[in-house]
């Protein structure tokens, strides 16, 4: 357990003692008789299933948010990345493509385009486990509800969910006809359809069918092809059928089949480095320094392709004192990305990615009745297993020669002359490059329990437990065509040197000869091949971008993991009367090995030290082994287990017009696992300790009959509290990246009458503090802004008396700009490229009802 530091022992001490006291000045406000009020206006009651069963917001001690149907309605939410402009603890970041995606809580997590990488958010939809971006990204269809579950949940959820969850749960079939369907038309040319039907088939079965379109020209244009980027063409179809004995047996089989072909994203250039001259004047067009142009130049339009579909069984059977809940579910996921990796009109690199992911899952749950006993428990266990192949490419184009002869001073051509190779044909051609496969097999179960003791009919302790067991089988395999990154420029340099004291370097016994007569002069050959200043070969490595790379499993790495963990809950809640709840928990989290699929994945410090052979570099593993190869470097294969402790006290107030939450919490992750793009792949480790501590407040009133207000408000103090080995340097004391100290969701709806409709007017200002983009100093310094924001998206709408409504919206109203993400341009060394926020959006939606 993490001994919280005496500052965060004080806060944690005060806001405690805070809570209580409004705890009390609140229950003696709700002890007054609610009589004297002239009139009340009471707030919907909201359903959750948190904790794996169904309460009240209002009663669940758990730190969690919920949208429901109607505000995803109002608000024209989309899709989840649309979520988080209503909850400010929950971030979804997107990157180079539409599957490049990511899930943040409380500033914890991020995105994860890397394949051997899960998320430390976990995505559930009708409870089942969504592993990847591109499985989750999908358009919201038949949404009942979406609940966001801040901190580890572990215990209850048996996969990845170290840092909280989002749980979206979808509207059932019923045994009554009905259904909606919405047109909608806005600006960029969008056209949205959606419709479903739901019914009864016989007394016992009941069917749902529900479909999406959705269609919109790119927001950001590709000068050089004239297409749009940035655009929206999806649909997606889902099916559902009931089975209802009436003799306390529910069967529910749930198809869905979604489909992508997009081109995204537009990636802009915000710095230009030395080499923007060169390929301006030299190879092609540039939009320079302007990323709210919405304007870029690429040789091609990139694609975007995600096939993702699966079908589920749930069964539900009620034994009198006990439920049991079965869910198992299948499925598949196929994808893939082809973009131009230089993001200019020159012909440089081309990057290409394919994945094929299926996946299964099982989960088994036997639950007490939560009847008037003084004991309610639960018990379960979770399956999953998962296999993921991703074949890639990264290949140089026609102007790649061109573009490093450039920046370069003719290297290429003057390193084949000196070699002796066939000059302009050997270095640098178009199509080549890593060519490469690399997957992975998962196989994950756990075993789960929770039990909350009603001690008195106000204090309930609540006990959890889980154990998750983890393994995988990680492989990465690659064909390097690239002959210039292979050169040991140190053995070049070795070989000239050699050569100029009349010694040929392609002669061992020569060479020998030379070392055993002359030892001071051979040892100073070998350390001038290794100073720039006397070996000018040595500047070119910079320019090797993909030295050979060393495909593992291999007789050193075994590219397997084997991780197990026992996680546990213990909380306290306390009635305080009807109105007022007050609890304290304490919860660990755990998430498993993740593996190092990129080009950055490299040997381990421990596995081999890097050197020409030529310098008789000391002896390791990989190299004892035979496997050493031209250039290699170290770095990570893998960053070891996630483990979370959170230590929260909440506070939850509800009157019939008014709700207020309160948590104030300090939440630790040892080991986190940080993933960095480089510029060509990822580096991959694990951060010693991070920490944040925080105070959120959720609060909504109605006002008066029409007018209601909602605030979210996230205030986080966050912490490396031990990174010295980070791809960065030494990060420890500072503030990780991503994670502003105020985030804030402000809502506004009033419902008023046109004659005898009903209609409405509603908006929300979501505020974002700032917040820097990478955790490297230098190139933060290099970008010199940071990120922040301010957006406001509103809707207005009538209801007719036919079951029809009309509404008009607007997202971004006010068309704010701000860069959601920076990276270091490819092959461009000392650039900038990021990519710029959707500008704002509008349109008319018309929806009915039958």
């Amino acid at each position: 357990m993490t001994i919280l530091s005496k500052s965060n022992r004080t806060t944690l001490l005060y806001s405690s003692t805070a809570i209580l006291t409004l705890a009390c000045s609140l229950s003696s406000a709700g002890a007054q008789d609610a009589t004297t009020d002239s009139e009340t206006f009471e707030l919907e009651t909201i359903v959750v299933t948190a904790a794996k069963r169904e309460q009240t917001l209002q009663e669940v001690p758990i730190a969690v948010s919920v949208i429901g149907s109607e505000e995803i309605l109002k608000a024209e939410i989309q899709d989840i990345i649309d979520l988080q402009s209503l909850v400010p603890s929950l971030e979804v970041q997107q990157s180079s493509s539409t599957a490049n995606a990511g899930f943040v809580i409380r500033g914890f997590g991020g995105v994860a385009s890397n394949a051997g990488i899960e998320p430390s958010v976990g995505v559930f939809i009708d409870g089942i486990y969504r592993s990847r971006a591109s499985a989750q990204i999908s358009d919201l269809l038949n949404i009942g509800r979406v609940e966001v579950l801040r901190g580890p949940q572990s215990t209850l959820f048996g996969k990845n969910a170290s840092v909280g969850v989002v749980s979206i749960v979808t509207q059932p079939p019923e045994f009554e006809f009905g259904g909606t369907a919405s047109a909608t038309y806005g600006n960029f040319d969008t056209v949205r359809l959606r419709g479903n039907v739901t019914g009864p088939l016989s007394d016992t079965v009941a069917f749902r069918l529900a479909a999406s379109y959705n269609r919109r020209d790119g927001y950001s244009e590709n000068l050089e092809t004239g297409g749009d980027l940035n655009d929206r063409n999806r649909w997606g179809v889902q099916g559902q059928l009931l089975y209802d004995s009436g003799n306390d047996m529910q069967i529910r089989v749930i198809a869905d089949y979604d489909k992508i072909d997009e081109s995204c994203c537009l990636t802009a250039n915000i710095v230009s480095g030395p080499v923007t001259d060169f390929i301006v004047g030299a190879l092609g067009d540039f939009v320079d320094e302007d990323p709210f142009s919405y304007q870029g130049f690429a040789d091609f339009d990139p694609t975007n392709e995600i096939e993702n579909a699966g079908i589920s069984a749930h069964i539900s059977k009620s034994f009198g004192s006990a439920q049991l809940t079965s869910i198992t579910a299948f499925r598949t996921l196929d994808s893939l990305s082809f973009s131009d990796a230089d993001a200019t009109s020159a012909d440089i690199v081309t990057s290409l990615n394919e994945g094929d992911v299926e996946t299964f899952t099982q989960e088994l749950r036997l639950a007490s009745d939560y009847d008037d006993g003084p004991v309610d428990w639960l018990v379960g266990a979770f399956l999953f297993d998962e296999k993921i192949e991703q074949p890639g490419e990264f290949l140089y184009g026609s102007d790649f020669r061109g573009f490093v002869n450039g920046i370069s001073g003719n290297s290429l051509t003057l390193v084949e002359a000196a070699l002796g190779l066939p000059i302009g044909t050997t270095f640098g051609q178009q199509g080549q490059g890593p060519i490469e496969e690399r997957g992975q097999d998962n196989t994950s179960w756990s075993v789960f329990a929770n039990v909350d003791w009603h001690v008195t009919d106000a204090l309930t302790a609540t006990f959890g437990a889980s154990y998750i067991k983890d393994k995988k089988e990680a492989f990465f395999s690659q064909v390097n065509t690239d002959a210039f990154s292979a050169l040991d420029f140190v053995a070049i340099g070795f070989g000239q040197a050699l050569a100029g004291v009349g010694v040929n370097p392609s002669d061992p016994a020569a060479v020998a000869a030379f070392a055993a007569a002359n030892p001071a002069a051979f040892a100073a050959i070998q350390a001038g091949a290794q100073n720039p200043a006397t070996n000018p070969l040595l500047g070119l490595q910079a320019l090797q971008f993909n030295p050979p790379f060393l495909d593992f499993p291999n007789s050193v790495e075994d590219g397997k993991s084997n991780d197990d963990k026992f996680t546990y809950t213990f909380r306290l809640a306390y009635d305080v009367n009807d109105n007022v709840n007050v609890y304290g928990s304490f919860a660990t989290g755990f998430k498993a090995t993740s593996f190092n699929l990129s080009r950055n994945s490299r040997p381990s410090p421990q596995n081999f030290i890097p050197g020409s052979p030529v310098t008789n570099p000391p002896s390791s593993p990989i190299r004892d082994a035979g496997l050493a190869v031209p250039n290699l470097t170290t770095g990570t294969r893998f960053a070891g287990p996630e483990e979370t402790e959170v230590l929260e006290f909440g506070l939850k107030v509800s009157r019939d017009n008014l709700y207020f939450n309160l948590t104030v919490f300090d939440q630790t992750i040892k080991g986190f696992q940080s993933n960095i793009f480089t510029g060509v792949g990822f580096a991959l480790s694990n951060a010693g300790e991070q920490s944040t501590q925080g105070i959120e407040v959720d609060t909504q009133w109605a006002v008066t009959e029409a007018l209601t207000l909602s605030f979210f408000g996230a205030f986080y103090d966050a912490e490396f509290d031990s990174f010295e080995d980070s791809p960065n340097g030494d990060l420890t004391g500072r503030r990780p990246a991503g994670i502003p100290k105020v985030s804030t969701t402000t809502t506004v709806n009033y419902d008023f009458q046109i004659g005898d409709l009903d209609a409405y007017i509603r908006a929300d200002w979501q505020h974002s503090g700032s917040t820097a983009y990478t955790d490297n100093p230098d190139f933060q310094e290099l970008i010199g802004f940071k990120r922040q924001f301010d957006l406001v998206n509103a809707s207005a709408g009538v209801a007719f008396g036919n079951g029809s409504n009309l509404t008009i919206w607007a997202r971004n109203l006010f068309d704010e700009q701000y860069i959601t993400g920076a990276f270091p341009a490819i092959a461009q060394s000392g650039s900038v490229s990021g990519f710029p926020n959707q500008p704002a959006t509008y349109g008319i939606t018309l929806r009915h009802r039958f």
